[in-house]
């Protein structure tokens, strides 16, 4: 009798425990997908920063030479080609618009810039945009060109802002949840979220955080 209710108890104790266990395991992945969700439900472009917010602090240069501001231009279309191939997860795509930033970022006439202040600090930025895209164009690994994509954006947001470079409205935009929830910017030319950081698996979480032009 003693050995049969022993057995009992202890059929009951597993049960108990995988009862738990399951519970457990339920709770974690109604509380991963509701993170999901509510990521993903967060700003798709109509949540714009108040007027005149300004998340990086940049000089206003006045009479830039034309060949620098066609650059620059240029510029921020290859990185925009680079950004919408992490949004698509397309590492390949990444890696080649990588090569074609890298190429316009070394064919910047930095060179011919008069004015001392100017010239300073575009060889500063465009040095950040030479390192973050050859990063980026040196790898197939989308986790690490996703990793150097903040350093590239800042760079690339500095010199149109600073310049003028373009007459699009350009966006500066966050994740909050990148980088164990410490967050980072990407730059683009459309108000509606587009994550590069994490694709289609949080496609819009993100919010507008400055604008230009």
């Amino acid at each position: 009798m003693k050995k049969t209710t022993l057995f009992a108890a202890l059929v009951a104790m597993f049960a108990f425990a995988s009862c738990s266990s399951d519970g457990n395991q339920e709770t974690a992945e109604s509380t991963e997908a509701h993170d999901h969700e509510h990521h993903d439900g967060m700003a798709h472009g109509d949540n714009m920063p108040t007027a005149g917010t300004v998340v990086v602090e940049t000089p206003t240069f006045d009479s830039v030479a034309e060949p620098m501001q066609r650059n620059l231009a240029q510029l921020l279309d290859e990185y925009i080609v680079l950004k919408d191939a992490m949004v698509e997860s397309d590492a390949a795509a990444a890696k080649e618009a990588a090569d074609a930033v890298l190429t316009s970022a070394n064919a910047m006439p930095v060179a011919a810039l008069q004015v001392p202040e100017q010239k300073e600090y575009a060889e500063q930025k465009v040095e950040m945009v030479r390192k973050s895209a050859a990063a980026i164009a040196g790898t197939n690994d989308l986790a690490e060109q996703r990793n150097q994509l903040e350093d590239l954006s800042e760079a690339v947001f500095s010199l149109t802002k600073a310049f003028g470079a373009t007459d699009k409205k350009v966006y500066y935009q966050h994740c909050p949840m990148v980088n164990n929830n410490q967050g980072a910017y990407w730059v683009s030319t459309n108000a509606e979220i587009r994550n590069p950081y994490f694709g289609s698996s949080m496609l819009k979480c993100g919010s507008n955080e400055e604008v230009v032009n």
